[in-house]
């Protein structure tokens, strides 16, 4: 089975090819190995990044103009690449929801057109479920990770980190999904492109303040140590926090050299301290809430998805920390490739989906809940 993926929840245009053929379990019963031969026949993203830079941040109708003039383009790689054409594929699966309401439109738009024209059956799905199953993808051209069977992984809890959203989910099964746990204002991965912004080290913030954070460790010689909160770390709860973070890093900003002039000059090893220290507060907070939700609800497996999910310190350390306070539960993370948004990601949860798949039924709902 081909399918095609479109992913515009945001400023990434992105199309891909997945071919997937389930294997079925010994007596004949129900797909027990759903992804032992899934394969991305092509990823095709268009990053805007390089446009929203000079804003700080991702500007809507910038995005919803570039989606509409890249996706022909995009779909035309991503075909290519994967050597077949528009009246090879079986099922179109594309992002419904949440995000920005006009780039979603011009994927929709874009996506029932190709269903209506072809004569190709559709589906929406949600970007956050596409960020789940991208645990189950592999790079371009290789099969999936066949360790990952229904029996050993669920009951499964997954940290869902990105720029819009901070959440841990419940996998009781695939497509059964609880949130035990969500932010209460900031986004993990808007509180790092705010210290970013704060910091003049640009957008996007993420790798911007790794970098920076990498850098403090190799010359942590220096005698000042800078130290933030870690909100709602011992709240009985599963909810997250990150304004309070966020502030403590503006506050300490102002504490440093000011300039005859009233500006504020911050030395480069002042930068990479706040940097290193807001992204181990950020860490540890993560990493708290995960492995206590972790012992309550006794779980197999706990993903990882989500932009900052490409976080080099909290791939390490949260796989660290299961293995020693969770026993036998297995740790996922996805391939470097598909942490930032992307449609292979998108086909594959478009898959688990297909028998709701209709003609040029697909509707956009920029706030849509996962579940």
């Amino acid at each position: 089975m081909l399918i095609l993926g479109i992913e515009t929840s945001c400023d990434d245009t992105a199309v891909a090819v997945l071919e997937v053929h389930p294997v079925k379990s010994p007596d004949g019963g129900t797909t027990k190995w759903l992804f032992d031969r899934v394969k991305v026949k092509s990823n095709v993203v268009s990053s805007q990044v390089k446009l929203h830079a000079k804003y700080g941040g991702v500007f809507p109708s910038l995005a919803a103009r570039e989606h509409e003039k890249n996706l022909p383009k995009v779909l035309k790689l991503a075909l290519k690449e994967a050597k077949i054409k528009i009246e090879d594929i079986d099922l179109i699966a594309v992002t419904k929801g949440p995000g920005l309401a006009p780039s979603l439109w011009r994927g929709v738009n874009f996506a029932n057109e190709l269903a209506k024209r072809f004569k190709k059956p559709i589906t929406g799905v949600n970007h956050l479920e596409g960020h789940i199953y991208s645990n189950w993808l592999r790079p371009t051209g290789e099969k999936s990770k066949t360790q990952m069977t229904n029996d050993k992984i669920f009951p499964a809890l997954n940290l869902i980190v990105s720029g819009g959203h901070t959440e841990l989910v419940l996998m009781k099964g695939h497509g059964r999904y609880k949130i035990i746990g969500e932010t209460l204002d900031d986004a993990v991965g808007e509180a790092f492109d705010k210290v970013a912004r704060m910091l003049g080290l640009g957008y996007p913030g993420g790798p911007a303040v790794a970098l920076r954070a990498t850098k403090f460790k190799v010359e942590s010689s220096s005698s000042y140590k800078i130290k933030f909160p870690r909100p709602m770390i011992n709240s009985k709860d599963f909810n997250f926090s990150f304004s309070g973070l966020k502030t403590a890093v503006l506050y300490k900003t102002r504490e440093f050299t000011r300039l005859p002039d009233g500006q504020e000059k911050l030395s480069p090893k002042i930068v990479n301290q706040i940097c290193y220290e807001f992204q181990e507060a950020a860490i540890d907070v993560l990493i708290s809430k995960t492995i206590k939700a972790g012992e309550k609800y006794k779980v197999k497996s706990v993903m990882l998805s989500g932009g900052v999910s490409a976080n080099k310190s909290l791939r390490e350390k949260l796989e660290k920390k299961i293995s020693a306070e969770l026993n036998n539960v297995k740790f996922f993370k996805p391939d470097m490739t598909y942490t930032s948004d992307n449609a292979a990601m998108i086909a594959l949860a478009g898959y688990m989906k297909k028998k709701n798949a209709k003609q040029g039924s697909v509707k956009v709902d920029a706030n849509l809940n996962l579940g």
